[in-house]
């Protein structure tokens, strides 16, 4: 797992398992014979995808940044999305001797089903946060567009995954951009889905970002590389151009939530594009 020092920060990577997505709908209009030299595609013409959290230890906090699928799919959505459940988000909190109890907050970066789907858990038969005790924070854009989805991404918000948090009192929502923390920032990001929201965190002259669905694949350094399950892929092009400008002028840090193969990366500028000038590889199953 890859880690950084972030001034009184500490940031790890933790890898929370895998699943398969449409190879297509991941790269949008880019051509398939382009982004399979990259991403080689199964028979069904799905390609693997990390689950990648952030763990955030400093200023008497332990914030995870979002938190995987979870354990909560049945049998025919394990099938449809190739679902690799090890390592377990459990397994990789204990490599450094901490449990789901041992969480303070839990940033969601939205609530689609491989973000926020291990936030809650079945116990009991019944729907329980499932880092007990945590307080969860969304974007209240997104907590809205979750419960009135356009047709596109009605299949991405499942009740399930968020409701319970709210019943159980521990949810709390943000408008905009803000500062929970000294040092950590959220900035919103309306391209890929209404309400996601990306995390900076600084310190000691250095800076990380966490993009979620903004960048979720190396490949989409390119600025023209836009998901097709975006729902606007001009402003996500815009949303794009504005980050890696910003972070290639503080040489920051940029974690990879989806790449397989990379965890963290430093992006440069490549004429009117942008490239990686460095990455740091994921350690992840085979």
């Amino acid at each position: 797992m890859a880690s950084l020092t972030l001034g009184a920060w500490s940031a790890r990577t933790l890898e929370t398992g895998y699943l398969w997505l449409d190879g297509g709908s991941m790269f949008g209009s880019v051509p398939k014979p382009l982004w399979s030299r990259t991403n080689a595609p199964d028979e069904r013409n799905r390609i693997r995808l990390a689950m990648r959290c952030l763990l955030l230890e400093g200023h008497g906090r332990r914030i995870l940044v979002d938190a995987g699928l979870g354990s909560k799919f049945d049998a025919k959505l394990r099938e449809i999305y190739r679902v690799e459940d090890e390592p377990s988000l459990e397994k990789s909190l204990a490599e450094y001797s901490l449990t789901t109890a041992d969480i303070t907050d839990v940033l969601l970066t939205h609530l689609h089903f491989d973000h926020a789907g291990g936030a809650t858990a079945l116990l009991d038969g019944r729907l329980v946060p499932r880092l007990p005790n945590a307080r969860y924070h969304v974007q209240q854009r997104n907590w809205e567009n979750a419960h009135a989805p356009n047709p596109r991404e009605r299949a991405s918000y499942m009740p399930e995954n968020f409701d319970p948090l709210h019943a159980a009192g521990v949810l709390d929502r943000w408008d905009g951009a803000g500062e929970p923390w000294p040092g950590v920032e959220l900035i919103p990001a309306q391209g890929h889905t209404r309400g996601q929201q990306l995390v900076r965190i600084s310190g000691g002259g250095q800076a990380l970002y966490f993009v979620a669905d903004l960048i979720p694949l190396a490949p989409h350094v390119r600025i023209p590389f836009v998901m097709g399950y975006d729902i606007a892929a001009i402003e996500t092009m815009e949303e794009k151009r504005a980050l890696l400008t910003r972070a290639a002028a503080e040489q920051a840090w940029i974690c990879l939530e989806h790449d397989p193969g990379t965890a963290l990366a430093r992006a440069e500028a490549a004429g009117d594009d942008f490239q990686w000038a460095e990455r740091v590889p994921a350690i992840s199953s085979p």
